[in-house]
């Protein structure tokens, strides 16, 4: 090892010396000042003495003698570094070759000695192992946690345990987001592949989104730090960050310190999980490398995404954390008042899909795309118009599309040739709709063209008649989306008629009525 930066010992022992010195002139040393010397530098007394000695022969001053010490040179360092750090090995090709500069040659524990000096473990490690032994001996430091949402984390994990997906056996994997000022897990998504950027818009999508089956965690971040996988730096996901409002932080490679809270959370689900499943990849084996059950029956995809969906509750929910000062995630998350910015689920959606760039015609086969029709039912009627599409990647069987003057969502649209019978019909049932009202309409206006004449028995002109029966008024204002004429009948508006003659009229002043009018 290196010798630690710090006062120079031999300046601390002169000094040391010539206090003794100035005391022994005073006549005031004492073997109790000695001690205390000796105790100091934890040496012992008789070595304090020999000091004292060095210095009186020196004119007062301490001088220790020179001690020779073996040092590699440049050459020696980098023959350790040919032979991966084995000191043995290049001691004794140094040795053949006669490349020591000195004679006798160094031993082999003087230049074992000498190799522990000028490389630390770390270089050793990483002579012997690589980059990624050489990081175990790193120091760093801990991120403040600042509050609810002010930074997400977000990284892929590749599951420890093998699981049955349709008859073959794979390794899923898992993409999550978690927030650092409580490590709630807000988002995941999981792909029995290896992810893409599907899988990041989508667990973006269930990670921002707030309602009865994502939540309390979620809304939209200030930042979000990913690591250099191609999956988070593509344009798609650059775009959904940067409509939310997140900032994108981009980490160096191969730098896990800089998002503890998500490796974190990678690290615990493969101790506390995926090591009690069956098809443990880490799991004991015996001689050959075979393992104690090759039969075990594996987990189908659905249970196993079961089973993560159950450890994220736990971890949010039920699992203290010390560094939360042994709050769970949920409890940190409640305590925490810091408003949260929520986006409504319709925009979200828009949000975490790919736009394709130039808008698309709707033409008599739907709409064309990758050599692809895609049709909907929505879209009887509007052939010529321009539409702009947004698609999930890896999913091209179904696109969603909108006006590109408004960004208004018109409906989803699906692959003419992978259309489901549900589909099909909802088209067959949309373009009887079109024609069926198209020829209401045509009627209704030849109907309204056709002029009325009056009846006559004299020879005379056909009159037109102006005046419209009041059944046919009556229809032609309901078509016209007229008003109810019995809502506007209101008292004093139609004048009463006068009475008849035979109509009973009450007496100006009624006859005061007797008593014996009352009895009878």
């Amino acid at each position: 090892m290196p010798p630690p930066s710090g006062p120079d010992l031999t300046a601390l022992r002169a000094r040391a010396v010539r206090r003794l010195l100035t005391l022994e002139q005073q006549q005031k040393l004492t073997r109790t000042r000695i001690t205390g010397v000796a105790d100091a530098f934890g040496v012992d007394t008789r070595t304090v003495d020999r000091w004292l000695t060095n210095a009186r022969r020196n004119n007062g001053t301490y001088t220790p003698a020179g001690r020779t010490r073996f040092d590699l040179t440049p050459h020696m360092i980098d023959a350790v570094a040919r032979w991966r750090g084995n000191a043995n090995a290049a001691w004794r090709e140094l040795k053949a070759e006669d490349k020591f500069e000195q004679d006798p040659p160094p031993s082999l524990a003087t230049f074992h000695r000498a190799a522990a000096r000028a490389l630390s473990p770390g270089q050793r490690a990483g002579l012997r192992q690589g980059e990624k032994a050489r990081r175990r001996y790193d120091i760093s430091g801990e991120r403040e946690r600042h509050y609810r949402n002010y930074a997400w984390e977000t990284d892929h994990v590749e599951a420890s345990a093998k699981v049955n997906i349709d008859g073959h056996i794979r390794k899923p994997w898992i993409t999550w987001f978690t927030d650092c000022a409580t490590s709630a897990i807000c988002g995941l998504a999981i792909t029995p592949q290896r992810p893409s950027r599907e899988a990041v818009l989508l667990a973006t999508r269930d990670a921002v989104l707030i309602d009865d089956d994502h939540g309390p965690f979620g809304g939209v971040p200030e930042r979000v730090r990913v690591d250099g996988g191609k999956e988070f730096l593509c344009n798609a996901v650059g775009e959904a960050f940067g409509l939310i409002g997140s900032e994108r932080i981009v980490l160096p490679p191969f730098t896990p310190e800089g998002k503890p809270t998500v490796e974190a959370v990678n690290g615990a689900i493969k101790k506390t999980l995926f090591a009690g499943m069956p098809g443990y990849t880490h799991a004991p084996t015996l001689r050959g490398g075979k393992p104690v059950d090759p039969d075990q029956p594996l987990l189908r995809f659905e249970e196993f995404v079961a089973r993560v969906r159950e450890w994220v509750h736990w971890w949010n929910h039920e699992n203290p954390i010390k560094s939360l000062n042994g709050q769970t995630p949920a409890q940190a998350w409640k305590a925490d008042t810091t408003p949260i910015d929520i986006i409504p689920p319709d925009d979200l959606h828009t949000y975490t899909l790919e736009r394709h760039g130039a808008p698309l015609t709707i033409n008599n086969s739907g709409v064309r795309w990758r050599k692809k029709n895609y049709i909907a039912d929505w879209m009887h009627g509007l052939a010529g118009e321009k539409v702009t599409l947004r698609y999930l990647p890896e999913h091209d069987h179904r696109i969603e599309l909108y006006d590109p003057r408004t960004n208004r969502h018109l409906g989803p649209a699906f692959m003419a040739n992978q259309a489901t019978p549900e589909q099909t019909r909802a088209l067959t049932r949309a373009r009887r709709r079109e024609a069926d009202r198209l020829r209401a309409q045509l009627k209704k206006a030849e109907k309204n063209r056709r002029v009325r004449y009056a009846a006559t028995t004299e020879p005379a002109p056909p009159q037109p008649i102006d005046a419209l029966p009041e059944e046919q008024a009556l229809e032609h204002l309901r078509d016209l989306d007229g008003f109810d004429l019995t809502t506007q009948a209101l008292p004093g508006h139609i004048p009463l008629p006068a009475p008849a003659d035979e109509w009973t009229r009450p007496q100006s002043n009624p006859p005061t009525p007797t008593p014996d009018t009352d009895e009878t």
